[in-house]
């Protein structure tokens, strides 16, 4: 049997495995596992080994030993006093390139949505100065929570100058990215910028929407974004920390660029 092949990898419920298979009976049940997890079969929870033990007709050590390698993978995680669960999908970022949060969500096959609470034309002084421009610029300001797998992301809030961005004013961002509407809408194609990067904890607002506990780690990101030498975005976002890493890639070879430490500006683009 071929398990990445098997027709029958769709169907719900316990694929026993096959005894003649080259993969070991652990490895066999990991992975039909991983397939009842991505299926969301285990909303309402993991079942017992014992009933495992039931469900693959093998022995209480092939599922711990298969149970083992998923909690190693952080697919799954244990608790005390709650036993073996799911573990959220954790989403990781790597600082060395040009990156966009929405394709890095994507790129997971993993459905993602947004839901907008403010698109509005506004002045805002303060983000004026961000962008060195004049106080009296006129903006328009995008605010919306991101949702991953039907569970809140990202909360951000995006100020854009009308003058390039007007017409973002009619686009819906409930399955689009910012940079992708400005690019079809506006001609516009954000290519360079800064990030600064940095954690804290969660207040009382932002844990609200991010659906987490006051006090929770969050990474907070501000944004200047640019096309070519051209300012045109200024933006804050809160990422929970419980589902989101970053990661920066180090070379010593001469003439290749190194990642700046976070919490210094680095080329981003969401």
């Amino acid at each position: 049997m071929n398990m990445s092949q098997s027709p029958v990898l769709t169907s719900p419920g316990p694929i026993p495995p096959e005894r003649t298979h080259p993969l070991p009976l652990w490895a066999q049940v990991s992975e039909d596992l991983r397939r009842r997890i991505n299926a969301g079969e285990f909303e309402d929870g993991l079942p017992g080994e014992h009933e495992l033990t039931d469900q693959y007709g093998v022995s209480r050590h092939t599922i711990r030993e298969a149970l083992r390698v998923l909690r190693v993978e952080g697919i799954l995680k244990s608790e005390r006093g709650r036993g073996t669960t799911v573990a959220e999908t954790k989403y990781s970022q790597n600082l060395g390139a040009l990156y966009s949060l929405f394709t890095t969500i994507a790129d997971q096959g993993v459905e993602q949505s947004s839901t907008v609470k403010r698109l509005v034309l506004t002045h805002n002084p303060t983000v004026a100065q961000e962008l060195g421009v004049p106080p009296t610029s006129e903006f328009v300001v995008i605010e919306r929570i991101r949702f991953a797998g039907g569970e809140p992301l990202a909360y951000d809030t995006a100020w854009l100058l009308a003058e390039f961005a007007r017409p973002l004013l009619d686009a819906d961002f409930t399955h689009s990215s910012i940079y992708a509407e400005l690019r079809s809408r506006c001609a516009v194609v954000m290519d360079a910028g800064g990030e600064k990067i940095y954690a804290q904890v969660a207040s009382r607002h932002i844990a609200t929407v991010l659906n987490v506990a006051n006090g929770s780690p969050v990474f907070a990101l501000e944004r200047l974004g640019k096309s070519g030498d051209q300012v045109i975005e200024w933006r804050e976002t809160f990422i929970r920390g419980d589902r989101f890493n970053l990661e920066v890639n180090f070379s010593n070879t001469p003439n290749t660029p190194i990642n700046r430490p976070i919490g210094r500006y680095n080329k981003g683009a969401t």
